[in-house]
């Protein structure tokens, strides 16, 4: 059950905007924030601007702009109970080995460090006191290596760390879980994979994934329906392991 919280969505496009769909489905009032003000009119229209849905503009590698947002979330819809970390960078392409390290640092620092910032930020401001749940949104892609993602794949590493470490740190109040979808329906993936003939294939399940795939899976973990479920990376890939298809 996720009726009657709050919950902040970060990065509301593709993925993100799914869970804050199905999130609102569910009854919870939804803040939506991104850099891009023009994303956030448009999730805003899309869920049906109203008194449950407030967008802030903001950037997450910013403290100061993570300050503000969680603010006047708590502000204006009235506390924080969940938050759902979506912000990423995209991908640095090419091997490790020669990488420009300032590319590298950047999407580290928007993959790994700002959703942890976004989780000290909820931590200090509300949930501490209050409780809550956390899902961090990483990708299906880490669990091989790839000779062209090595800077993500390592991001979402460190994002999956961070996940367990602070299901340690945050129990009993706050539980923090994690999803690693298959990309396969997104439009990131379409981009990734445009010339690639091993694109993700429909698996197991015989059909590509769907964003509603992603946004259902969140709100169980960020619902009571998971209350003993912390600390925990939910692969969302359809059955691709199981038979036999890589990332």
């Amino acid at each position: 059950m996720v009726e009657g919280r709050v919950a902040l969505v970060t990065g509301p496009r593709g993925v993100g905007f799914d869970i804050a769909r199905a999130l609102r489905r569910g009854g919870a009032r939804v803040c939506l924030t991104d850099p891009d003000e023009g994303w956030l009119e448009q999730a805003e229209a899309a869920l049906g601007p109203g008194e449950d849905v407030l967008t802030v503009c903001g950037h997450g590698h910013d403290p100061s702009d993570r300050a503000s947002v969680v603010k006047r979330c708590v502000d204006e819809l009235g506390g924080l109970d969940l938050l759902a970390n979506n912000a990423a960078t995209n991908p640095r392409h090419g091997p490790l080995a020669d990488a420009d390290l300032g590319d590298v640092a950047q999407v580290i620092e928007l993959g790994a460090l700002a959703p942890l910032g976004w989780i000290q930020q909820a931590w200090s401001s509300r949930m501490a006191e209050h409780g809550g749940a956390i899902v961090n949104v990483a990708s299906f892609a880490w669990l091989e290596p790839d000779p062209d993602l090595g800077a993500s794949d390592a991001s979402t590493a460190a994002l999956l760390h961070l996940t367990r470490q602070l299901a340690v740190e945050l129990a009993p109040g706050v539980r923090v879980n994690a999803i690693a979808p298959a990309l396969s329906g997104s439009r990131r993936a379409v981009a990734l994979h445009a010339d690639d003939e091993a694109a993700p294939g429909p698996s197991a399940m015989l059909r590509p994934s769907f964003l509603s795939d992603v946004g259902t899976a969140a709100r169980f973990l960020l619902s009571d329906e998971a209350a003993w479920v912390t600390g925990e990376t939910l692969v969302l890939d359809g059955g691709q392991r199981v038979a036999g298809r890589s990332a």
